[in-house]
């Protein structure tokens, strides 16, 4: 097996589509799994670039583990975007109550047709 100093590898390399680049100033890189995380403290991080993607390579460092609790995700609430002019329309299309204007244009993520929809129960 052949060994190559570090200049004739990326030599090698570059000359098969491969750009190596070291990357300085690394301080920690954490690796997240369903049950731990993964702690690299002063690693030695090399990129390698080829057709369009990117392969990152840790080497050494301190390597501590830790459980991570197990937590519910927690998505954001996205309120839906709808105006004044929305409401009063379809107050005035279906002859119903502000408030239930409001709830279905919420239900309908601000969608007026499938608010209109959910309040003649066409759909829900």
């Amino acid at each position: 097996m052949a060994f190559f100093s570090p200049h004739e590898l990326r030599k090698l390399l570059r000359r098969y589509g491969v750009e190596v680049e070291e990357l300085k100033d690394i301080e920690r890189v954490e690796l997240y799994s369903s049950k731990k995380k993964l702690v690299v403290n002063k690693p030695q991080v090399v990129a390698f670039k080829l057709t369009g993607q990117t392969i990152y390579q840790v080497v050494g460092g301190e390597v501590v583990e830790e459980e991570i609790a197990e937590k519910p995700l927690e998505k954001p609430v996205e309120e839906a975007k709808f105006s004044e002019e929305d409401v009063n329309f379809i107050v005035e299309y279906t002859g119903v109550t502000r408030e239930k204007a409001v709830e279905a244009l919420k239900k309908a993520g601000g969608d007026l047709a499938k608010a209109i929809m959910i309040l003649r129960g066409e759909s829900t």
